[in-house]
């Protein structure tokens, strides 16, 4: 339920904010990078769920590695038996030839098993991590969702886990192969000659030095990327969802100029990522030539010398390539990842966020409540001392119907998302049938409610499911009924599928009106002992409202209400009528005790005339 009457005070970790000519919350401003290798660890606890599929990886890079290994030493055995002067084997040639072409083979269908395996383990990998970030966002409280922007979240749980499942994929057996080839061609090229080894490792500082100053400027860049790309998904959603309201207003021109001014802030900082990270292939293999040329020239001196064969110095080449090479796409690899890490940390802030409090262990389920509400002095804010509501309290017995009004903002809606548990009270105590509330298992307290609200949501599916979306289990004749007494079944069977009607975009092909029997016909068939109502008439003709009047006063017998309204000619016939501001209950009766009082309520009554 949305609070309509308070505004959720900002995270201290974010900056959201409304923007003069925006349509709302926009998103966040770039925040400082978190650790990387912590945000890693926590991507390994995803992996582990899947260790028997990384072994066989992992079993399979081995093999893939050694093979790779192989092909040099057997070239290099291959040019000496040519290069032999003395005695030509052309059955050693043959055998070579044999052997090389069957450790190419074996590599190939070694690396097509691999990529197999690794799609099947990332992709189930991103299915753990995209789940685990769904469910928590069903069990965060309704504060968190007044504070981020709906495109926010959207960007977190699509684009974010899209390219940290695009880069498991291209790049951990890379990494695997990468590391293992390393460690065998070093030992190879020390086995061939320690001299030519040493040649060979002259290129590596300068590698570890670029890859840091790239990496270091990468970093927070991509991050910047993830954070724009997050607010520019922000004012498209609004834009789409609000599309009404923009051309109403003829805001199309400013909503335009949004997107563009967000859209270069991403292409700002996409640029900026892209070119940093795409200076470091170059100016690696230019390092890695360097190497080359140390390699051959000293290869060269010692061939003249006879210190080795061109054999040894050819397979030795290779192996060089094979040592330097990983170390060059594992740099890259290491720079790509800053995309990853970086969605990853926008995940995990979801996944970190502090949830609905939990229930306690001795936590009862309320069956058949009755329906006695009592407020102790409650207190609710979100900041100790700054309360928006203060030391309220009122009783309702089972059965009564109880009207809140009052100006905007004056804590109406905040007393019905405590009694509902959507927020928790501050100070004092709410009890239903005697009871505190935080004794009742939150599940089954909620189900103890009816809720319909002014602004109605429906979901793209048939209106019949849509009806039962309270009461699962209800039968095809008991909806038609409960349609028929909030009067929405004769717009209903005039469709062109009837109760089979598929809704589009909330309700977009049915009237406001239309959408709002709907709602009060879910709270009809879900027939539950507390009914919240707010301004649940609100966006009907006169004449529908007459006849949901007559409805409610059917779905109200022997059920305790609560109606928010302000239009009082809806909430004279309430037994109690409570004037709420500043958060407080100014005066409390019926409407004739709270006229006679000549208070607040009666100068509501007399300004609505």
């Amino acid at each position: 339920m949305k609070d309509k009457d308070i505004k959720s005070p900002m995270p201290k970790e974010t900056t959201e904010r409304y923007r003069p000519g925006g349509l709302g919350l926009l998103g966040r401003e770039v925040v400082k990078a978190k650790n990387i290798k912590g945000t890693l660890l926590r991507l390994w606890d995803y992996f582990k769920k899947e260790k028997v599929g990384l072994g066989i990886i992992f079993i399979l890079t081995i093999i893939s590695a050694l093979m790779g290994l192989l092909a040099p030493y057997y070239i290099g055995k291959g040019i000496d038996v040519i290069s032999s002067t003395i005695d030509f084997d052309k059955s050693a040639l043959i055998v070579v030839g044999i052997l090389l072409l069957i450790v190419y083979l074996l590599d190939a269908v070694i690396t097509f098993m691999q990529g197999f395996m690794m799609a099947r383990v990332s992709q189930r990998v991103i299915y753990y991590l995209r789940k685990s970030l769904f469910e928590k966002l069903q069990k965060l409280p309704l504060g968190f969702f007044d504070t981020h922007s709906h495109g926010e979240l959207m960007s977190r749980l699509a684009n974010d886990i899209d390219n940290i499942s695009d880069t498991i994929a291209s790049s951990m057996t890379q990494f695997i192969s990468g590391v293992i080839m390393i460690v065998g061609a070093f030992v190879m090229m020390l086995i061939l000659s320690p001299i030519l080894t040493l040649a060979g490792l002259v290129p590596i500082p300068l590698m570890f030095i670029l890859t840091r100053t790239i990496t270091d400027r990468t970093k927070p860049l991509f991050r910047q990327q993830q954070e724009e790309l997050g607010n520019l998904n922000g004012v498209i959603e609004e834009s789409i969802s609000g599309i009404h309201e923009v051309k109403a207003f003829n805001r199309e021109n400013e909503i335009i100029d949004e997107f563009q001014r967000l859209n270069e802030r991403l292409l700002r900082a996409g640029t900026k990522a892209q070119i940093w990270s795409g200076f470091l292939m170059p100016l690696m293999n230019v390092i890695s030539n360097i190497g080359f040329a140390a390699v051959s020239y000293v290869g060269g001196y010692l061939a003249v010398k006879s210190a080795i064969t061109l054999g040894i110095i050819a397979s030795f080449i290779s192996y060089s390539k094979q040592f330097t090479r990983p170390l060059i796409t594992l740099s890259n690899i290491y720079n790509t990842l800053q995309t990853a890490i970086a969605g990853a940390e926008r995940v995990f802030e979801i996944l970190d966020e502090e949830e609905e409090e939990k229930d306690s262990p001795q936590a009862e389920i309320l069956q058949n409540p009755k329906g006695d509400v009592s407020f102790k002095n409650v207190s609710f804010g979100y900041n100790e001392g700054n309360y928006i509501l203060k030391d309220v309290s009122f009783d309702v017995k089972a059965g009564e119907t109880v009207a809140l009004v009052g100006s905007t903002g004056a804590g109406k809606t905040t007393i019905i998302n405590l009694i509902t548990r959507f927020y928790e009270v501050s100070k004092g105590s709410i009890e239903i049938d005697g009871k505190d509330i935080k004794k009742y298992t939150r599940e089954s307290l909620r189900k103890s409610f009816g809720v319909v609200l002014q602004d109605t949501y429906l979901f793209s599916e048939t209106i019949k499911n849509n009806i039962k979306y309270g009461n699962t289990e209800a039968t095809d004749e008991e909806v038609i009924k409960a349609a028929k007494m909030s009067g929405a079944h004769n717009f209903i069977k005039n469709l062109p599928k009837g109760y089979d009607t598929i809704i589009i975009e909330s309700g977009r092909n049915l009237s406001q009106g239309e959408r709002q029997l709907l709602a009060i016909t879910r709270a009809i068939l879900s027939n539950n002992s507390i009914l919240v109502l707010d301004e649940a008439t609100s966006n009907v003709d006169t004449r529908t409202e007459k006849n949901i009047q007559k409805a409610m006063l059917k779905l109200k017998k022997g059920k305790t209400s609560f109606i928010i309204a302000h239009r009082l000619s809806t909430i004279r016939d309430a037994d109690t009528i409570m004037v709420i501001d500043d958060g407080k209950v100014l005066e409390k009766g019926n409407h004739e005790k709270l006229i006679a009082l000549g208070g607040r309520y009666k100068k509501m009554c007399m300004d609505t005339i």
